[in-house]
């Protein structure tokens, strides 16, 4: 558990299968498995959850939303999962991971291309990135992670795949395609724009992207769930005023 933390914990996974402890999720524990990107909302919706509901503790566990449904899969307790894109949610129906009538859009977010605050190089455009001073660009491995997919997409729309993907540094999650930026270990990013809003004095955004589809999170209860009740309660918090409103807060869009 991270410190300071004592009614939720978040808990990131980083290879596979790796399962829950009994001393980190308890049977009465509704473990809510969400995309890297949803973190700090997240943990500010699990808070305010626990006070209308002091019976139940959150879990959250945080990873990209492919590696997540792998978990899942794989037979890590799960309750409720949320991704960052439809393809991983449709991925988990194919599964029978989660329970297709319980399954609703609860968010949206953009694409957003970063740069290190420091940056001098001037990029306002997508095809700023093909210049030879801009030599390593972050972004989601498209093979696991949603915003990669997203970004992929709008790049090849624009003829600019196979030139960025020459440059790239594919990341693991959002998240750290983020500290990668921040840390001024590449040129460029491309990350949600909630994601580039957490570091203001690190990161500053570049260019707005138009995604080729758009960019929506979707919510289920898992088909394995003990606790369907509390799932329950949980998603419609996560759809009600409130939890729009922390949502919001955020960066996040409607759904």
């Amino acid at each position: 558990m991270l410190p300071g933390m004592k009614r939720f914990a978040a808990i990131a996974f980083t290879s596979l299968p790796l399962l829950f402890t009994t001393s980190t999720a308890r049977a009465a524990d509704l473990v809510v498995s969400a995309a890297s990107s949803l973190t700090n909302a997240f943990k500010e919706v699990a808070q305010d959850f626990e006070v209308q509901h002091p019976e139940t503790k959150i879990v959250l566990n945080f990873a990209a939303s492919d590696v997540l449904l792998q978990q899942i899969i794989k037979g890590a307790p799960a309750d409720v999962f949320a991704s960052a894109d439809q393809d991983a949610m449709n991925k988990a129906e194919t599964e029978k991971a989660v329970q297709p009538t319980s399954r609703k859009n609860f968010a949206s977010n953009q694409i957003v291309l970063i740069v290190p605050a420091d940056s001098k190089l001037g990029i306002t455009t997508l095809k700023a990135l093909l210049s030879p001073n801009v030599k390593r660009i972050a972004y989601g491995n498209p093979a696991s992670v949603p915003v990669g997919r997203y970004t992929k997409a709008a790049l090849e729309r624009d003829n600019l795949w196979t030139a960025v993907e020459a440059k790239g540094i594919p990341a693991q999650n959002v998240r750290q395609s983020l500290d990668y930026v921040a840390r001024g270990e590449v040129d460029a990013g491309f990350v949600f724009s909630t994601d580039a809003a957490i570091m203001p004095g690190k990161v500053k955004l570049a260019v707005r992207v138009p995604a080729v589809t758009p960019v929506t999170y979707p919510i289920a209860i898992t088909t394995d769930t003990k606790q369907s009740a509390a799932a329950a309660q949980f998603l419609s918090y996560v759809l009600s005023a409130k939890g729009q409103a922390t949502l919001a807060r955020f960066g996040f869009l409607k759904p």
